[in-house]
């Protein structure tokens, strides 16, 4: 088992040196669609990964719109990257309320005609290591789940049209892959309902999420057969997964010049806040394949990817 983990490490590693390398190496002028006229928008930008993908993407010249539930410490966060030479302006977001989401959009439409990318980081995790309370999956669910589809609900009709095509990305997790080995859902029909494009829709990924709080509220989540580890979390970013696919497969048939192509990604384990500084990943790398389905020359939708590589859901 020792020497399973040394060459799983040793291939993470490898892998995580090639996309630092891939880094290094800017666009080429026919892969680069987009300019400084291009604007991205990003949420939980204020600190960790959300801060690092905003960076990165105005280190690529887009005007970023950092946004933060803290007003203040968007500002401060936002004058970071200001001195550093970025184009970065800032709003208030705070994706669990709905009138806050309707204000910046509001403010989006106003001063630049809406948005071309957006980036879903925001999200919440109260678990750390082993620990596995559900004390407060509502909120969890409520943040990472609910308030990520009501932020594409919303920005949907902002993404402006281009020839290169709108781009959504999600920011996820492996947790919350519906057929993994591990951490996953017990009832095998449920899964192929929410596996299966032709049984997928937002009312049974939504019932899902309400048996799961159900349960929670009734105390009988532990024999529900929901994830053992990480629980709450795992499962509000299976519904981000499942929901990515769902609007992939509704936005599919948009012409062309107004297309929009939505994707999810696993950062992977980061040193974080929200991991408690126990990850093996750094910010940098974390952040690089959000930027890169952001700015993806050959645009793909509705795919889950890992370290700039597709893997199944």
């Amino acid at each position: 088992m020792t020497g399973k983990k040394e060459k799983a490490k040793e291939r993470r590693e490898k892998r995580l040196q090639e996309i630092s390398l891939l880094r290094t190496i800017p666009y080429s002028d026919h892969q680069r669609w987009w300019s400084e006229e291009t604007i991205a928008v990003v949420t939980g930008a204020n600190r960790g990964i959300g801060f690092e993908i905003a960076r990165q993407l105005a280190g690529h010249g887009v005007t970023v719109i950092l946004t933060s539930r803290d007003t203040g410490v968007g500002i401060e966060a936002a004058k970071v990257l200001q001195e550093g030479g970025f184009n970065v302006d800032v709003h208030q977001l705070d994706i669990s309320d709905s009138e806050s989401i309707s204000n910046f959009c509001e403010w989006l439409k106003e001063k630049y005609g809406g948005t071309d990318i957006l980036v879903n980081n925001a999200g919440v995790n109260y678990n750390v290591g082993s620990d596995n309370s559900v004390q407060l999956a509502r909120q969890v669910i409520d943040v990472n789940y609910y308030g990520t589809k009501n932020m594409i609900k919303a920005m949907i009709p902002l993404m402006r049209p281009s020839a290169a095509g709108a781009r959504i990305v999600n920011v996820s997790s492996r947790l919350g892959k519906v057929n993994g080995r591990r951490n996953r859902i017990s009832d095998a029909t449920l899964r192929e309902e929410l596996s299966n494009l032709d049984t997928l829709s937002e009312e049974v990924i939504d019932r899902t999420m309400s048996t799961f709080l159900q349960q929670v509220e009734d105390d009988t989540w532990q024999s529900g057969g929901w994830p053992q580890s990480f629980t709450d979390y795992s499962l509000s970013k299976l519904a981000v997964n499942a929901y990515t696919r769902l609007v992939a497969k509704e936005l599919s048939d948009r012409p062309e010049g107004e297309k929009i192509f939505i994707n999810c990604y696993c950062p992977g384990w980061v040193k974080t806040a929200m991991t408690g500084w126990a990850g093996n990943i750094s910010v940098e790398d974390a952040a690089d394949t959000g930027v890169f389905l952001a700015l993806l020359h050959e645009a793909v939708t509705g795919k889950f990817f890992a370290e700039r590589r597709e893997v199944n859901f």
